[in-house]
């Protein structure tokens, strides 16, 4: 009998956590478009998201792009076709990489802040505060930060895939003797429109799965462990975890859709 209770506890508290989480970006998503608009938060959480993540895209991007540039170059050698590098890396970075590598990094940096952020301001009665001011907690700590991540992940994917493209270039003409022309024209040659629009697509999904799910954490950190700091540890490691499981479930589900 134990073992039954202990199931259906597991069950209505799993239960109860996608109605808050449902409920929770409902009522952010709503407050996104509800005047007075919050601009100076808007900007100050792009800043944060975007700007600051720039380095660690360039970086993580033009590496990923010289891995890619160097394995597939090897794997299409066998075949003769190593002529198709470019396109091979293009395409690559811009269906999958560019999303997915991107959003984790911005999960990693951006995502582990906010959940820890929202989660002191929890254990610290910070948004009891709030709502004795008659301040909508979810419109004051979650709204401008998903719009924040709605305007810096697709932007930050264009970047991720473009420095993604160098670096394969880099590795294949620069380091390997590729004719550079051929490797631009292929790029050029099979990129598509509906190429692009996927990867753009993936990032918007993404930056609201991120941001909903990191500030959902923070939010209800006391749920985690009671209030203290252990609770802000788990709930914001339980962030980045869940966030990043999520990416790739949704990658998937989407790339399934799409291709």
């Amino acid at each position: 009998m134990r073992i039954i209770q202990r199931i259906g506890a597991k069950t209505i508290a799993s239960i109860e956590s996608v109605g808050r989480l449902t409920l929770f970006f409902t009522i952010g998503a709503i407050h996104m478009v509800v005047l007075p608009f919050q601009y100076k938060k808007v900007l100050d959480h792009t800043r944060f998201i975007g700007s600051k993540s720039i380095v660690v895209i360039l970086v993580t991007g033009f590496f990923t792009g010289m891995v890619i540039g160097l394995q597939g170059y090897y794997s299409l050698v066998r075949f003769g076709s190593e002529e198709a590098l470019g396109s091979a890396v293009a395409l690559s970075m811009i269906r999958e990489m560019g999303p997915v590598f991107t959003a984790i990094m911005v999960t990693a940096r951006a995502g582990s802040a906010m959940a820890a952020e929202i989660g002191v301001m929890r254990i610290s009665e910070q948004i009891d505060a709030l709502r004795t001011m008659h301040i909508n907690p979810v419109r004051f700590l979650f709204s401008p930060r998903l719009t924040a991540s709605i305007i810096s992940f697709p932007l930050l994917t264009a970047i991720f895939d473009i420095v993604g493209i160098f670096g394969g270039y880099v590795t294949g003409s620069v380091m390997l003797g590729l004719n550079r022309y051929v490797y631009m024209e292929n790029v050029i040659g099979s990129v598509h429109m509906g190429d692009i629009a996927g990867g753009f697509l993936k990032a918007l999904v993404f930056a609201v799965v991120v941001t909903t799910v990191c500030c959902y954490r923070g939010y209800y950190t006391h749920y985690s462990s009671g209030f203290g700091a252990r609770s802000v540890s788990l709930s914001t490691t339980d962030a980045v975890v869940q966030s990043c499981i999520l990416i790739l479930i949704v990658d998937y589900i989407i790339t399934f859709f799409l291709v």
